[in-house]
């Protein structure tokens, strides 16, 4: 819905980019779809180029995720369902679907989409970087019915493919894709979807939920491969990240960081996953994900005082 021509909206995109330029952030990472590229390859690079113009004007770089393994595998173009109430991310959808991503002979009928878009912007200033396939194996469990069943194998397939059509397109940014799972002190015990998104990216990035000390060691774990490091996804009150100290020890290591979630909308995320589990009537006591209200307003302005102290320019 963010970028199909019928509900591309200008308006609200340009008021909560001011929002984020307010808060001192610098980059927002964008999810794409393939759909979007089979349906109206043309119209999807005239709004992201709409959209890279309204966030450059507040200063906001992007960071572009092409592929996603998350939630729904069986998306459909068009008018889009209304998300289940009180369901965190109850609408979101994979890229590419199962049917896809499971036949490995239809592969290539996405190397369009991935060095279309990459070419149109490969030496645009304003896209901080390509982030190839969001949690390429993830395993969706509450979508085990219609999930694929040898998922991971299919996905290291894909990622392999991106990585070497996203090369061919020669972009000036770097190219990533974040590990989320396993154990990474010990290279000989991660998983080979690991390895080859290691191997692979210009820049180490990796998903992060949990405690303090937790991270702290990923980060240690991390700088062995001697690249530049982001963490494309942390903060999520409920499951023991915070803004308020993991925020502060990324600067402090030279980590970028992209929280999930910035204002309260229709993926609902700031609802915790357990609500696939058990069920709320109301808006949690402590969301789980995002910053602000649909109006602008901090969830927590003292959260919010505490983000703006950490990105002041000095």
């Amino acid at each position: 819905e963010m970028w199909q021509g019928e509900t591309f909206d200008p308006a609200t995109l340009e008021r909560e980019l001011g929002w984020a330029r307010d808060l001192g952030l610098t980059s927002m990472r964008v999810f794409l779809h393939d759909l979007l590229w089979r349906d109206d390859s043309e119209g999807l690079l005239r709004r992201m180029d709409e959209y890279l113009a309204l966030a450059d004007a507040c200063g906001i770089g992007t960071l572009f995720v092409l592929f996603d393994g998350v939630w729904n595998p069986q998306p459909m173009a068009g008018p889009q369902p209304e998300p289940r109430p009180f369901l965190h991310n109850s609408r979101w959808v994979q890229s590419p679907g199962a049917a896809i991503l499971g036949d490995a002979a239809r592969h290539d009928e996405l190397r369009p989409y991935v060095q279309g878009v990459i070419d149109r912007f490969r030496d645009d200033p304003r896209v901080d970087g390509w982030d190839l396939f969001n949690e390429p194996d993830g395993p969706n469990l509450m979508y085990h019915d219609t999930e694929l069943t040898d998922k991971a194998e299919r996905a290291a397939e894909l990622l392999a493919k991106s990585f070497a059509w996203a090369r061919e397109a020669a972009p000036s940014q770097p190219l990533t894709t974040g590990i989320w799972l396993g154990d990474w002190g010990d290279p000989a015990a991660m998983r080979p979807i690991e390895t080859l998104s290691l191997a692979n990216s210009d820049i180490v990035s990796f998903h992060h939920y949990g405690a303090l000390d937790d991270l702290k060691k990923r980060i240690a774990e991390l700088r062995r491969y001697e690249k530049p490091i982001w963490c494309t996804e942390f903060m999520a009150r409920g499951a023991g990240s915070f803004f308020d100290p993991h925020l502060g020890l990324l600067k402090e290591e030279g980590v970028g960081a992209w929280c999930w979630g910035f204002v309260a909308g229709k993926t609902q995320t700031n609802f915790p996953w357990d609500s696939w589990l058990k069920e709320y009537s109301a808006e949690p006591d402590l969301w789980f994900h995002e910053i602000l209200r649909a109006d602008g307003t901090p969830w927590n302005p003292v959260e919010t005082e505490y983000i703006r102290a950490l990105t002041a320019r000095e």
